[in-house]
């Protein structure tokens, strides 16, 4: 499921010492670029047309870190072709119909929890259509994460402006989002961590989530390896500096940046039902 990464031009130096330093799949972590830092300042981090992706290291675990700049990258969500009505239901799938349409696909990730019929649980907004209305009800914890309340929204207005909120505080706002998708539980809240997490718990997974520390910046990221809750949301607020960060799924999370796929194994993926993307025009530089 591995996918090279198109190089960009002048890339190829970069490209081959960091294959010296870390094997065939060419990934540098970010801590090591402090002994290389006056040969290769730009390794630990690639950017394309207002997408930039790292390793991020917290707690001995490695996290794959995408920040989207909102005012130059076009991030959307996509859940069906609009041809044919059909769920995208994989990043390969989505790639595939953005390439049929003169797009590279740069960045893409599940876009938050779906129930058994691969519909989102939540509110989801595409292109200013609402095609799920916000989802209020109290659930039991029990039954799944989107119930470990608080939930939150992830959202972009029509301006581009990101925000990450919990479900009642965007209710009380009456927004209209050109983009967004509900998720949960809320991993940081005003600065805090979700109360419910326990900070012992043994219940870890591969996890996805997302911030907006910024208005014109949205920050995502996937663990390379199990984490629990707490921890995840202690990457949120003490390492990427995130006030409020919505966790997006588990278990079968995955990132596709730089060509390649960073998350959850691939056995473990299962279709998707929204996901969020950024295009540009095929082999545009």
């Amino acid at each position: 499921m591995v996918l090279r990464r198109r190089k960009q031009p002048g890339e190829h130096h970069r490209m081959t010492f960091k294959r010296i330093l870390q094997g065939t799949r060419g990934r540098l972590a970010c801590g090591a670029a402090v002994l290389i830092a006056a040969v290769l300042p730009a390794a630990c981090t690639q950017t394309s047309h207002g997408v930039s992706s790292h390793d991020v290291v917290f707690d001995n675990v490695h996290y794959r870190v995408v920040t989207v700049d909102t005012a130059e990258a076009g991030l959307g969500l996509h859940w069906r072709d609009p041809a044919t009505g059909e769920p995208f239901a994989s990043i390969h799938a989505l790639q595939q119909w953005g390439a049929a349409h003169g797009r590279q696909l740069l960045f893409a990730t599940n876009a938050g929890i779906y129930d058994a019929q691969g519909e989102p649980l939540g509110l989801y907004v595409e292109n200013g259509n609402a095609l799920k209305p916000l989802n209020t009800v109290h659930g039991n914890p029990a039954s799944g994460n989107f119930s470990l309340l608080p939930n939150g929204v992830f959202a972009l207005d029509a301006d581009g402006h990101a925000s990450v909120q919990t479900t009642a505080d965007f209710a009380t706002a009456h927004a209209r989002p050109r983009w967004a998708t509900q998720s949960g539980p809320m991993l940081v809240i005003d600065g805090k961590i979700n109360p419910n997490f326990d900070v012992d718990s043994d219940s870890t997974k591969w996890r996805s989530g997302v911030c907006a520390p910024r208005p014109d910046e949205a920050v995502f990221a996937v663990s390379t390896a199990p984490v629990n809750f707490h921890e995840f949301a202690r990457l949120f607020r003490d390492k990427l500096g995130c006030r409020n960060a919505l966790f997006l799924d588990g278990t079968l999370s995955q990132i596709y940046v730089d060509g390649d796929y960073y998350g959850a194994p691939a056995f473990m993926v299962k279709p998707y039902a929204g996901m969020f993307a950024v295009f540009t025009t095929a082999n545009s530089d």
